[in-house]
């Protein structure tokens, strides 16, 4: 792990071992687990409950662990074991403190470059470690092992799984769904925030799949399932799991607050069981089409600001974290209700958690979707759950004529197909205005709005749409000839404009998209522009900038300067194509800066 990295093999390089799903292996970190530190030596660790005695006080190596709060159990009896027996390593005592912290609350945290007194990070899923990356300017990290996996599965009290066919029947995510909401709402589904849970997101994103492989309109089915878990969504995976009936009566399954399913992890699943009684138990269906997982990355949280007593004790303690992890008698992870790092079934967890065969429970986990296909889902999630209002303006300048390499297609081309795709990602209820940028476009202006703001959903005086009123907008989008780049000018008005129109209960915000620098030596400065946006920027009506610097010409750094000031972000493509994309991982971003702590 960096200068302080020491190469060892870990549990899951010796012979015969099994490997760990490979998704992250940033660097040489998870194979570099220090067993050298000293033969047979182990830990100790603190969790609040026992003390040291008066030698291993002295000489103590302190360390301090934000883990998901589902983990933090488990690490602090790891730790808790190792204190009991007495247990030194390089003749130090480790003293670790465990706090469960919420991996959404970490990752903003990190990602704004924040100051946090955690030496390691133990997330639920690596999900929030490219969640903390940001703009790239937080704290650096360095992601280890998995130290435990968790599927994500299908949760459902006996009544209701006796109706969807379980254990028997095996269905897929999207056909699980259809089950359950059936054209009555037959089963109460609920689920945690996708923005705050990997559980949510993860599950949210298995669906969107399922339901792509079905044909036909997968991405309205998707949305509309979205719709669906918002009226019943809860804002982390322990309170989702205390909205479930607590047990079978009529009472309870006709209470409306109560959900007779939720998309819950098998973990969440097996403790929930362990307290529930009765029909207050849950059964637990795993897709057919796979259950994706929670993999528990194991991570240095600004690894050079160690000393290197402390990166020895962080790598002993994954080490120790990972041999807990046996499904035999003594391991504490699986005590916990989680599986080994290869993700292998572990038969109590799984019959505590509520599955049975022939539930497919055993079988390899579902292809971790990337980093993109997450953005896009929860950018989905945000304009589905709060409507946005979002004026976007376009660069029209003569550069926009520029062919797109291998693509036979200008800048505008590409542009224009990209903003149509991303235009079939909102709803009805949704606000979209129109603007395009050049110098002297109108009069002395650069800036010229096409189609004002408006409900998609609208109709126009003409008895059209305003979907469709902007989709042919944006397919009228031409270049001006030896137009410049009006980008500080036209970038003030518009602000100006989406703060004067904004609408409380929406997500405002000003999408710009330029292949160029400021073009317009007559206009305002750039120092000129940053101070005006201060003064407009007001907390009671954020519109935050999402500015896109499109192909080899645009200036990311120009952009983001402009946009950081209102709240917002500045992105970078270097194909026009990307713009679809990277306008939903925007609005996730600013949406997910704006979630309360």
């Amino acid at each position: 792990m960096g200068r302080h990295s020491l190469p060892d093999r870990s549990a899951a390089d010796r012979p015969g071992a099994a490997s760990t799903p490979p998704r992250r292996r940033a660097v040489a970190v998870a194979g570099a687990l220090v067993v050298a530190v000293a033969a047979g030596s182990a830990v100790v660790a603190r969790s609040g409950l026992l003390s040291f005695s008066e030698p291993c006080e002295k000489d103590a190596v302190r360390l301090t662990v934000a883990a998901s709060p589902d983990i933090a159990p488990a690490v602090r009896a790891v730790a808790d074991r190792a204190r009991k027996d007495q247990v030194r390593t390089d003749g130090h005592c480790m003293d670790v403190e465990v706090v469960a912290a919420d991996s959404y609350k970490v990752a903003n945290t990190v990602a704004a470059g924040g100051k946090t007194p955690y030496q390691v990070w133990l997330p639920d899923s690596d999900l929030w470690l490219d969640r903390a990356k940001g703009s790239g300017d937080g704290i650096p990290l360095t992601p280890g092992d998995s130290v435990a996996t968790s599927p994500v599965g299908f949760a459902v009290v006996p009544s209701a799984a006796k109706t969807l066919g379980w254990p028997e029947t095996r269905l897929g995510w999207a056909e699980l769904v259809a089950a359950a909401l059936g054209s009555d709402g037959a089963v109460r589904l609920g689920a945690a925030d996708p923005a705050r849970s990997a559980t949510g997101l993860l599950a949210l994103t298995a669906i969107g799949a399922s339901s792509a492989g079905q044909g036909g309109d997968s991405d309205t089915r998707a949305a509309q399932t979205a719709k669906l878990l918002s009226e019943r969504m809860s804002e982390s995976d322990p309170k989702a799991a205390e909205t479930l009936a607590r047990d079978d009566s009529a009472a309870e399954r006709g209470d409306p607050k109560r959900n007779q399913a939720l998309l819950l992890s098998e973990q969440a699943a097996f403790t929930h069981n362990e307290k529930g009684e009765g029909g207050g138990k849950v059964d637990l269906f795993y897709p057919e089409d796979g259950s994706p997982q929670l993999n528990y990355p194991y991570t240095l949280v600004d690894e050079t600001s160690m000393t290197v007593e402390q990166s020895r004790t962080a790598l002993r303690l994954m080490t120790l974290l990972k041999e807990s992890g046996s499904g035999g008698p003594g391991g504490i992870l699986p005590a916990h209700g989680f599986r080994p790092p290869d993700g292998s079934a572990v038969a109590r967890v799984v019959r505590t958690a509520g599955g049975k065969d022939p539930q497919p429970y055993a079988e390899a986990p579902a292809t971790a979707p990337t980093a993109a296909e997450l953005q896009e889902v929860l950018g989905m999630w945000t304009i589905t759950v709060q409507s946005a209002r979002l004026s976007v303006v376009v660069d029209a300048s003569g550069s926009m004529a520029t062919p797109v390499p291998g693509r036979g297609e200008s800048r505008m081309d590409v542009t224009k197909q990209s903003l149509l795709q991303a235009l079939s990602q909102f709803t009805d209820d949704d606000e979209i205005g129109l603007w395009e940028f050049a110098t002297t476009l109108d009069g002395a202006k650069d800036y010229r709005e096409l189609t004002p703001t408006g409900r998609l959903g609208g109709r126009t005086a003409g008895g059209t749409t305003h979907r469709e009123e902007l989709a042919s907008a944006f397919d009228e989008l031409k270049p001006v000839p030896n137009g410049a780049t009006g980008l500080y000018d036209t970038t003030l008005a518009a602000y100006r404009a989406a703060v004067a129109s904004f609408v409380p209960g929406k997500f405002n915000a000003l999408v710009i998209l330029t292949d160029g620098s400021n073009q317009d030596d007559d206009g305002i400065s750039r120092t000129g522009l940053v101070q005006q946006l201060g003064t407009l920027v007001d907390p009671e009506r954020p519109v935050p900038i999402l500015a896109i610097a499109v192909g080899p010409d645009a200036d990311r750094e120009e952009v983001a300067e402009i946009a950081k000031v209102t709240g917002g972000g500045g992105y970078e493509v270097s194909d026009p194509a990307e713009i679809q994309t990277v306008i939903l991982q925007a609005i996730m971003t600013a949406g997910q800066a704006a979630v309360p702590e």
